[in-house]
């Protein structure tokens, strides 16, 4: 991105657990101006559930990102909808590749306040309103189910009675929420069923506040493309609200007043961009997908003994944060078993 001369690196935060990003890093150049360069690299010998694939349709395929910061496509659709594609260069070899994007600076979404976050929402409704567009053969199929249930976490702890009676879990989560909880997995294939019968858009599927940077000129870029494909008109927004609270950029005490603000936004950009569709299956959706943290409860249980805990790499208090959490939790459980309901009418 220029011609100058690299004079220091900075590495920046990525989800270790993936094993398609090796590194991200803040390249500094002699002349002042910087750049993020992200290293990926094929599967090779990756394993585990965050294993990189060859499969174009697979959550996870370890190119995706490449080819999205080529479509030009996407990006004029992002543009037209008040949203920013960072520009990227792209270097391939065997085993791996490089994307060099520019460094984007202003205000994380991890900072945002509600107008902010309606602002967001409504730019992404007026984005997703423009499909469908041609479909690409590197999007991803069935994220949804195929994440969610593949998850790494001790899933027979949510039977087990001394899990539930951990001191931090007794006193910080909802007595109800064991049985919510219950339920929900009682009712987990019924309700990725119900998103999988929803109507289906090109969703971004990693869409949070810490994938979004406005620019001080008000432009909302997005980034983390890796598993982009096919969702529910919906779905995106049903995992941007309740994440925004379990990494504790948002207070739990203001979670409805969140959700209510970004459905009604997305719904808005939706309609500003011709949409004409039936608001009550959007809402299904976003309510529904809540299904896709049915592992993160029995994640938790399995952590709540541990002496120090981390909300998104970052150290804090526990107590606090499993409060929040488990609110944010019963909040979704709510959703789930309302999703369900109202299908059924």
């Amino acid at each position: 991105m220029t011609g100058h001369p690299e004079v220091g690196t900075a590495t920046l935060r990525h989800n270790p657990l993936n094993a398609v990003t090796a590194t991200v890093e803040r390249i500094t150049y002699a002349d002042g101006r910087t750049a993020v360069r992200k290293q990926l690299q094929s599967p090779a010998d990756s394993t585990g559930p965050w294993a990189a694939s060859t499969d174009p349709r697979h959550w996870n395929y370890w190119r995706r990102e490449l080819e999205v910061y080529q479509d030009d496509e996407l990006r004029q659709r992002l543009a037209d909808a008040g949203l920013v594609l960072p520009e990227a260069q792209v270097e391939e070899w065997p085993d791996g590749a490089v994307l060099l994007m520019e460094d984007i600076g202003g205000t994380s979404g991890t900072q945002f306040s509600l107008a902010e976050h309606a602002a967001l929402t409504r730019a992404f409704g007026r984005w997703q309103a423009q499909q469908p567009v041609a479909e690409r053969p590197w999007t991803s199929t069935g994220f949804l189910r195929d994440y969610s249930t593949t998850r790494d976490v001790p899933w027979q702890l949510l039977t087990d009675d001394a899990a539930w009676q951990q001191p931090l879990i007794r006193e910080t989560w909802p007595g109800q929420l064991r049985e919510a909880w219950t339920r929900l997995m009682v009712q987990r294939e019924a309700l990725l069923d119900l998103v999988a019968s929803l109507p289906r858009a090109t969703c971004h599927l990693d869409f949070w506040v810490s994938n979004v940077i406005q620019r001080p000129t008000g432009e909302l870029a997005l980034f983390d493309w890796a598993f982009t494909g096919d969702g529910a008109l919906g779905e995106d927004i049903g995992n941007y609200i309740p994440d925004a609270v379990f990494d504790m950029f948002w207070p739990v005490e203001r979670l409805p007043e969140l959700a209510e603000t970004c459905i009604a936004n997305y719904l808005d950009g939706l309609h500003e961009a011709g949409w004409r569709g039936d608001p009550d299956q959007v809402r299904l959706a976003v309510m529904a997908s809540g299904v896709k943290y049915a592992w993160l409860l029995p994640g938790l249980l399995g952590r709540a003994s541990d002496p120090a805990h981390n909300a998104y790499h970052r150290q804090v208090d526990s107590r606090r944060l499993f409060h929040q959490r488990g609110q944010a939790l019963m909040y979704v459980a709510d959703w789930c078993a309302e999703a369900l309901s109202r299908a059924r009418r």
